[in-house]
């Protein structure tokens, strides 16, 4: 668990919600989270976060390992 001083998250003026998504797209930047997981940080479907990656030009790495944890995701839903 990691704790943010109070006195940095006012100097940011950004929520709570919106300091995780920025959090979400640098740690997906620099390839220390994948797609899926830098999403459910974000707490935000894949697709809405995808959309966001796009809006500010970054390009999505999508490698054969997020394609198998796509595919474990779909045959976990039974779709």
């Amino acid at each position: 668990m990691v704790t943010i001083p109070t006195e940095f998250v006012r100097a940011t003026r950004l929520t709570d919600l919106e300091i995780l998504l920025e959090l979400a797209v640098v740690l997906f930047q620099k390839d220390k989270l994948t797609l899926g997981q830098a999403a459910r940080l974000a707490g935000m479907p894949q697709y809405k976060f995808q959309a966001l990656l796009s809006s500010r030009d970054i390009p999505i790495h999508y490698d054969v390992e997020e394609y198998q944890e796509d595919l474990q995701t779909i045959k976990s839903l039974n779709l």
